[in-house]
């Protein structure tokens, strides 16, 4: 079977499932159903490889290519062109045929030539015959209408942030822009500014359904209820009066809905037959960890076509547009339109940096919108040291899940760190002190004048320490079981109703939560969050504080709490395990080293580098790559492992690095040996050891050369990098004075910047401590430097900055038209203290130190440098200049692993190495 033959089966099958009859000319009969598509059929341009027929009239024209013609598929638009515009056999209107398809067995194309600039774009199946019928009928296009025939926004009852959104968005699709984001701070009213988009969309778009995609229940019912609220501007009904609006609970959507609530967990199920138990939609997806044994491929379904929702509206799109749920929103032909109050460097690159609206917290505390917050800490010295139970104590030991105890004694000494607390060991001393040091803290300093708790919201590790919090709670504030309640997925009571009541009543006056009420609910009345677990995500964090943040008016306060004094004026984050001091990330995949080619990953491994993130990253790599390749290369592959298929390979690696089995493993070498270890008493250099052996054995097959290159080809055939995370922008647009001021501007940032943030910056406390304190100035550094300088709001990258000072201080900039390297962040920030009078490359004032280094060196030896140790030093110098350092590490890498390693630069070198290293890093970046 050829490749084109193969295409058309697979496009003959597509059609089918859309509902079209496929009939050669041969076999032509246009009554035989509402959509016929005809192959080959005779213009006087050529013959067409398909003609779309509804109700006997042709509408539409397929252009068939092989799979290997995907690439370029936007090529044969002008062929498509061609057969719609040609005059075909037998039909008597030679007006031009109005829907273009190109498609291969793989992908489809489609352009509307009604559109008012047509545009071809990627849609995931064939539309049926029914919507194309549809949209002849219409007198005009949905993007047409809404370029050319949306109203002016009636701005009464918006807030000016609300009317920004709605206008940007419309500004964003009236331009045909398939992804717009609204960056929206929490409270600032992005479901209402959504409902408003979707009215108008409805009723002045014409839109015939839109989605509005949620990822759990708790968020579905919410935004149910404040479309059942929603009156419009023009109209005194309700918006679901004038409107159906269909909460799914089942796969089946209601055809005569127009908006649709949906969790994606529920859309993907529907999506890919895969059945849904309803509490997967309780659990938001920042909590659940994906894995590959859970994902399935979405495939067309007859019942939900692509074509059944116009626009989807994605909430908390920084949580659901990412791994296996994107092929909710790969399906649809439907244009997207994100709602986030915390996007990251991801949620901007998926929205194709299509920002049509940015309102953020620190301005809507300033207009009013939302409230500031204080911090007030807790520290108790276990929960920062730990302890220690020691052997034959009489404790409780209580089963995890059942909450079952037993009396008995432990077998040996037991330490513990605070992390471990409310895991491994439940200390309730640590939770009653946290609670008293609470409670005294409210009642004598935070509000001091209140006669009742605020209303309070805790969050708990798991469900077990929220029930040990709840009864602490009770105990220590002498109440009944109505003043605190607990708020989550697996309570007891109804969940809703205590929901309800926590921000309508007076009890319960305190919530524990373990997640529901993390992202997204709304409890305006709130005014203390207690923190009893940390959060190490940055985006989960700012939404967890986004709970307290609502401004509410004071009657509306005192309803609830009637001794306040007026209107909420700010909420108090009381924090008691240190999340407010702890590292933050923003979310990652589990890719570690995104930049590293995959064959210098194989050959790092075949050279001994070991660390978690570059066998990680090459078991990821080769979990991936082994879904792509077809049985032939799957096959090559393995027969180089020795019978390994390549999928195995990477699920190896990754099985390697089970701390549970590494830890088991540690104890079976320890008793092999005689010794008695527990899983507490393990010494690191056995754990590291038993890593090591297993790690040594999933990584024997790569020492194969012939597997390596096999593994290369492979990709080579298959994988195309997309870039989603280095996000280009615009220097300056506009005239020359502009320039000036505009570079000025960047300048005067970035040196604000770096005087405000000396001290909590690893890299601008080196330079701010030079020539009093030296020490190594390592990537880590920088590259933590670059990153909070170049994300927004100040989007100072490397290339930004040298443009700003080479148009305002061109004389001292060299270098202006070099690529830029991250290490040039070094010297703009030795050039923004004064501590450099020019600004030039990094790289070549390495050079330049390197050469007075090596002069000295020369000068001061009893013989010089050979030849070959001083190219070995340039290859070391040049490593410096692109990652501010050297270690013995570095050697397994790039050209220096090509030159012979370690190994050889010892033999060069032998004890002086290390100290050359050192003294190098020093020197030449200091």
């Amino acid at each position: 079977m050829t490749p084109e033959t193969k295409a058309r089966q697979q496009i003959d099958q597509k059609l089918g499932q859309a509902s079209w009859v496929i009939q050669d000319m041969k076999q032509l009969n246009l009554a035989a159903s509402l959509g016929v598509a005809v192959r080959e059929y005779p213009t006087d341009s050529g013959p067409a490889d398909y003609v779309l027929f509804v109700s006997r009239h042709a509408v539409g024209v397929i252009e068939a290519k092989k799979d290997s013609a995907g690439e370029n598929l936007t090529a044969a638009e002008a062929q498509t062109e061609r057969y719609a515009t040609a005059n075909l056999k037998w039909r008597k209107d030679n007006t031009p045929l109005r829907f273009l398809f190109e498609a291969t067995g793989q992908i489809i194309r489609f352009t509307d030539n009604a559109d008012p600039a047509p545009r071809s774009r990627e849609i995931f199946h064939f539309f049926k015959p029914e919507t194309l019928a549809a949209w002849l009928a219409q007198p005009d296009t949905l993007r047409r209408r809404l370029a050319e025939q949306m109203p002016v926004l009636p701005e009464r009852n918006l807030r000016y942030c609300q009317i920004s959104a709605v206008t940007g968005l419309e500004r964003s699709l009236a331009l045909n822009k398939p992804h717009a984001l609204v960056h929206m701070a929490t409270g600032a009213g992005k479901t209402f500014t959504a409902i408003t988009s979707v009215y108008r969309l409805l009723k002045f778009g014409g839109a015939k359904r839109i989605l509005f995609l949620v990822d759990t229940r708790n968020l579905g019912k919410q935004a149910h209820q404040e479309f059942m609220a929603y009156t419009p501007p023009d109209d005194g009904r309700k918006f679901t009066e004038l409107y159906n609006v269909q909460r799914l609970a089942s796969p089946n959507i209601d055809p005569h809905s127009q908006v649709c609530i949906s969790t994606i967990q529920r859309m993907y199920s529907i999506l890919s037959g895969e059945p849904i138990d309803e509490s997967a939609e309780d659990v938001s997806l920042n909590e659940v960890q994906q894995t590959d044994k859970q994902e399935k491929f979405v495939r067309y379904n007859p019942a939900v076509p692509v074509e059944t929702f116009d626009f989807i509206i994605i909430d908390e799109c920084h949580r659901s547009i990412y791994n296996l749920w994107k092929q909710v929103l790969d399906y649809f032909d439907a244009s997207l339109i994100g709602l986030t109050a915390t996007p990251d460097k991801r949620t901007f690159g998926f929205f194709n940096e299509n920002i049509v609206a940015e309102y953020t917290y620190e301005q809507s505390v300033a207009d009013g919108v939302n409230v500031g917050y204080d911090v007030y800490e807790i520290e108790t010295e276990i929960t920062q040291k730990g302890a220690e139970l020691k052997a034959k104590e009489w404790v409780d030991h209580r089963d995890r899940q059942t909450r079952k105890k037993r009396w008995g004694e432990t077998e040996e000494d037991t330490a513990y760190t605070g992390r471990e607390l409310d895991r491994s060991v439940v200390n309730v001393s640590q939770i009653r002190k946290v609670i008293q040091a609470m409670k005294t803290a409210v009642e004598t300093q935070i509000f001091p004048t209140r006669k009742e708790t605020p209303k309070t919201l805790i969050f708990a590790k798991t469900d077990s320490h929220a029930d040990d919090i709840i009864n602490i709670l009770r105990e220590v504030y002498g109440r009944g079981n109505a003043f605190c309640k607990k708020v989550t997925y697996r309570a007891e009571e109804n969940a809703e109703s205590i929901l309800s009541s926590f921000r309508n009543d007076y009890n319960p006056r305190i919530a524990v939560t373990v997640d529901m009420i993390a992202t997204g609910t709304d409890v305006k009345p709130l005014e203390v969050l207690l923190f009893m677990r940390d959060v190490r995500s940055k985006g989960y964090y700012e939404q967890m504080k986004g709970r307290g943040v609502r401004s509410l008016d004071g009657d509306s306060l005192k309803r609830v709490s009637n001794s306040a004094e007026g209107a909420k004026t700010r909420f108090v984050l009381i924090d008691a395990v240190g999340v407010e001091k702890s590292l933050k990330t923003e979310s990652r995949p589990l890719e570690k080293k995104p930049g590293v080619a995959l064959k210098d990953l194989l050959q790092g491994v075949a050279m001994g580098s070991r660390d978690d993130d570059t066998v990680l990253s090459l078991a990821n790599r080769l979990v991936r790559l082994a879904k792509q390749l077809d049985d032939k290369a799957q096959a090559r592959v393995e027969k180089a492992s020795g019978g390994i298929p390549m999928a195995e390979l990477g699920k190896g690696l990754i099985a390697a690095l089970n701390p549970d089995a590494i830890v088991q493993a540690a104890l079976a070498t320890a008793k092999a040996k005689g010794i008695t270890r527990s899983e507490d008493t393990l010494l690191p250099e056995e754990i590291e050891a038993a890593r090591a052996e297993r790690v040594a054995a999933a990584c024997v097959p790569f020492d194969q050369p012939a597997l390596r290159d096999e593994i290369e080809s492979a990709r080579r055939e298959r994988e195309q990098i997309i870039d989603h995370i280095n996000l280009d922008q615009v220097t300056f647009s506009g005239f020359s004075e502009q320039a000036e001021a505009q570079a000025k501007a960047v300048i005067q940032t970035f040196a604000d910047y770096l005087k405000q943030h000396k001290d909590e910056i690893a890299a601008l406390d080196f330079f701010y401590q030079q020539p009093y304190q030296r020490r190594a100035l390592t990537f880590d550094m920088i590259e933590d430097l670059h990153e909070r300088l170049s994300k927004p709001p100040l989007m100072l990258t490397t290339e930004r900055l040298w443009s700003a000072y080479a148009r305002v201080q061109a004389t001292q900039v060299k270098g202006s038209d070099s690529k830029r390297q991250l290490t040039d962040l070094v010297s703009l920030v030795r050039f923004a203290l004064g501590l450099d009078g020019e600004l030039k490359p990094f790289a070549d004032e390495v050079d330049k130190r390197f050469q007075a280094w090596i002069f000295r060196h020369n000068a001061q030896r009893g013989t010089a440098f050979t030849p070959e140790q001083t190219e070995w030093l340039r290859l070391m110098k040049e490593h410096i200049a692109s990652s501010c350092s050297i270690s013995r590490d570095d050697f397994d890498y790039a050209e220096l692993a090509d030159k012979g390693g370690l190994q050889k630069a010892w033999g060069l070198f032998g004890k002086e190495l290390d100290g050359l290293m050192s003294e190098m890093s020093e020197e030449l970046v200091a």
